[in-house]
């Protein structure tokens, strides 16, 4: 029992030696990209992107209108369609 003792001691110790190892690392690597890069990065700016314009959704139609050609053969189809299917 006294060894298994022993081991969970080792256990704790090395897992906070680890923690405290790791968080030093972390916060010295923090006050180093603080340090050094900032001033980099404020001399050195991204660029800032403009955004981009829609294209419009509204289509114009050409100043002549739809041909009368086209307008007949519409209304060819739609009568030719409405005397077939003439309901009585």
């Amino acid at each position: 029992m006294e060894n298994l003792t022993q081991l969970f001691i080792e256990a704790g110790t090395l897992m906070l030696v680890g923690m405290v190892f790791v968080y030093t690392f972390l916060g010295l690597l923090v006050l180093i990209i603080n340090k050094f890069l900032a001033p980099l990065a404020k001399a050195y700016p991204d660029p800032v992107l403009q955004p981009k314009r829609k294209p419009s959704t509204t289509k114009t139609l050409s100043t002549e209108g739809v041909s009368p050609s086209v307008v007949a053969a519409i209304s060819a189809a739609v009568s030719t369609y409405r005397q077939q299917n003439k309901k009585s």
